[in-house]
């Protein structure tokens, strides 16, 4: 009956204990989705106080275990979130920190892989959208399993904005950022909608904004600055990404096929193969179950090749590591 249990409890392991992997635990605890969070870090006394002070609180939220753990906890883990790595400093770009993080996750990702496990790696070291493809590399997994938490939180970002200067509530607001977690992201206006009516259409009945035009580029421009700004204000964003791990943590524990922009290796879509960046994708227990090719302007799709380029540049500089 135990090892049945055991068989059957939804597992989560973290690696990295600083403010992304805390935040993103004291938010997976209080929701109830898992059964065991183990925390691993290089810096066993970071993870060690960071077990301690979540389990401190375990009166206050849904019975899980919480512990420290090492690389053996991998191999019966159905999920793997990997957000170790060097912090975005004030004024550094997301790409800046490619070399430094490319060795850390691809080290894990492989010290995964000998484990054998049948889980879901989600990377969310930045730069993302490079990180992933280079798991994906060193890990040698089928795609789908190897998935970066992409633009899930830039989509929500855009979504508040949109919200906001429409004055209605977020959750009537559908949005995607596609592409790059970064500077070339590209924001699909003609996938947007709100109340279920295409943003297009709806702003003409809406009528409060004349210069919709403009106003839309005003937007974009804060989706695109809110990490840096959020950054320079107090250091690090963790709260909201916090938030989007465990969004599509549900989605994979409880198999619930969400539509979400997590980052997933191209091999096609839009005319664009081998790099990891962000489209509408199903996600289940398995990882990527497709990716929703949607309709984009063609404007939008140049912009998404765009973006394509730019990592792929960031990809060819890492050959003689990967």
């Amino acid at each position: 009956m135990e090892s049945e249990n055991k068989k059957n409890s939804r597992k989560v392991v973290v690696v990295g204990a600083g403010a992304v992997g805390a935040t993103y635990c004291y938010s997976l605890a209080q929701s109830g989705l898992a059964d065991e969070i183990v925390i691993i870090d290089r810096n066993t006394d970071l993870a060690e106080g960071q077990v301690s002070d979540l389990v401190h609180g375990q009166p206050f939220f849904p019975t899980v275990s919480i512990r420290q753990g090492s690389s053996s906890d991998y191999g019966d883990a159905n999920l793997i979130v990997i957000t170790a790595g060097s912090a975005q400093k004030p004024g550094e770009t997301r790409l800046d920190l490619l070399k430094k993080n490319a060795s850390i996750v691809g080290g894990i990702a492989e010290d995964v892989s000998v484990t054998n496990s049948k889980g879901v790696m989600l990377i969310v070291t930045n730069p993302v959208d490079v990180l992933t493809w280079v798991a994906l590399k060193r890990s040698g997994w089928e795609p789908g399993r190897v998935i970066g938490s992409g633009t899930v939180l830039d989509s929500a970002r855009f979504r508040h904005f949109i919200a906001g200067h429409c004055d209605v509530d977020v959750h009537n607001v559908h949005a995607y950022i596609l592409g790059e977690h970064g500077d070339s992201e590209v924001a699909a206006w003609s996938m947007t909608h709100v109340g279920g009516i295409p943003i297009d259409r709806y702003c003409p009945l809406c009528g409060g904004c004349p210069g919709w035009k403009e106003e839309r580029k005003s937007i974009e421009q804060k989706v695109r600055e809110s990490a840096y700004h959020i950054i320079n204000a107090k250091g690090s964003t963790h709260f909201a990404v916090g938030l989007a791990l465990v969004k599509i943590t549900e989605s994979i524990l409880r198999r619930q096929n969400s539509v979400l922009t997590v980052s997933t290796l191209l091999q096609g879509e839009y005319g664009i193969s081998d790099v990891c960046l962000s489209l509408p994708a199903v996600v289940s227990d398995t990882g990527i179950v497709r990716v929703v090719d949607g309709p984009l302007s063609e404007n939008e799709k140049e912009l998404l090749r765009h973006s394509a380029s730019v990592l792929k540049e960031s990809i060819a500089s890492l050959n003689v590591q990967v």
